[in-house]
């Protein structure tokens, strides 16, 4: 039978309330690039990394594992290679790829983001003694570690903390892709406006749909998208969109009162976004890196991790940046709503 675990993450950046959240979407660039070293010693780890689009420098989903990555290498010393996607990826490519870094002996190999479920379990048939990881989604297969959060239960925070600060009683939800991931991200969060006050008004949009990953990597359509809501009367806007949400923090930016929630990465303390970070009201933060730096371990320990690992919001796994201080006077709120959780008190969709 397949060993499914709920592991306690540990190491959570300080920066964190005891609060949990997750992590979202994928990324996309335009072309593949890769980076590796080799400094460490020969007992090192040798770590093959397939970034979702928008790769590492998304400043959200992707730079939570590049963390982990880092991590890894700095602490173990060894090499890591880096591959990642691009928007027009068939699902022969994401195959390839991983099976360009089995051929060159890495291992483990680290998938992130959902859209490498089915070439993983492909490729992970093919390379029974090599250990495999994937981030948001679970390949059934002995050698393989599913990396999963709960994206839903960081996202009901984010709702509290939304219908706490708004003013208007009007917030928004953007999404990257309407795909099921994404769908828990909204429902939690529309669940968590609703049970804190029920008249506001939530306005939710999805930039892509399906197959069509670039929602997750178009920051000018997460603009727009943020800017239609502030239009109608939004104040508070979560986006769950990968880098595209970068757009949305711009344009929440522009409007006086108004507040961006950030996600997967702490985006209050991302230098790109250094001048926006007045309205970055909080960030659903998704520890990939903890996952990520966990599987690496126990790979170069001699006791790879497989089966389902869920970091939820019980565990550390997610959690609601407190960066900026703009949510400090609502933190008893927050506490209560967390504990509610925790205690099973209240459940979380993840449907909307």
């Amino acid at each position: 039978m397949r060993r499914v675990t709920k592991i306690a993450a540990s190491g959570i950046a300080t920066a964190a309330l005891a609060l949990s959240v997750s992590a979202c979407g994928s990324t996309s660039t335009q072309q593949e690039d890769s980076k590796s070293s080799s400094s460490g010693s020969s007992k090192g780890v040798k770590v093959g990394v397939a970034y979702d689009v928008g790769g590492r420098g998304d400043h959200s989903f992707n730079d939570s594992a590049a963390r982990g990555m880092d991590k890894a290498k700095k602490e173990f010393g060894g090499s890591i290679k880096e591959l990642t996607a691009k928007t027009t990826d068939t699902e022969a490519d994401r195959i390839q790829r991983l099976t360009d870094l089995a051929d060159a002996g890495y291992n483990p190999i680290v998938g992130i983001g959902y859209a490498y479920a089915n070439s993983m379990k492909q490729v992970a048939a093919k390379y029974p003694k090599v250990t495999f990881g994937i981030v948001d989604s679970v390949v059934d297969a002995k050698n393989v570690d599913n990396i999963v959060f709960t994206e839903e239960q960081g996202s009901y925070l984010a709702g509290v903390a939304a219908a706490l600060k708004s003013k208007t009683h009007h917030v928004g939800f953007i999404g990257g892709v309407d795909v099921p991931l994404i769908k828990k991200f909204e429902a939690g969060y529309v669940q968590g406006v609703k049970d804190t006050n029920s008249k506001i008004k939530i306005d939710r949009q999805y930039l892509s749909h399906g197959s069509d990953t670039s929602g997750f990597a178009s920051p000018d359509k997460g603009k727009e998208a943020a800017q239609g809501m502030l239009d109608k009367g939004a104040d508070v806007v979560y986006s769950a969109a990968g880098s595209s949400g970068n757009g949305a923090i711009e344009a929440v930016n522009g409007k006086k009162g108004a507040w961006a929630i950030g996600v997967d990465s702490d985006q209050y303390n991302i230098a790109s976004l250094a001048k926006y970070k007045s309205s970055i009201l909080t960030s659903v933060v998704k520890n990939v890196d903890i996952g990520v730096y966990d599987l690496v371990k126990s790979v170069r320990a001699g006791k790879p991790m497989t089966g389902t690992h869920t970091y939820s919001l019980a565990e550390g796994g997610v959690s609601l940046a407190t960066s900026g201080g703009f949510i400090d006077d609502i933190k008893t709120q927050l506490a209560a709503a967390q504990k509610k959780i925790v205690d099973g008190k209240v459940k979380v969709r993840t449907t909307p």
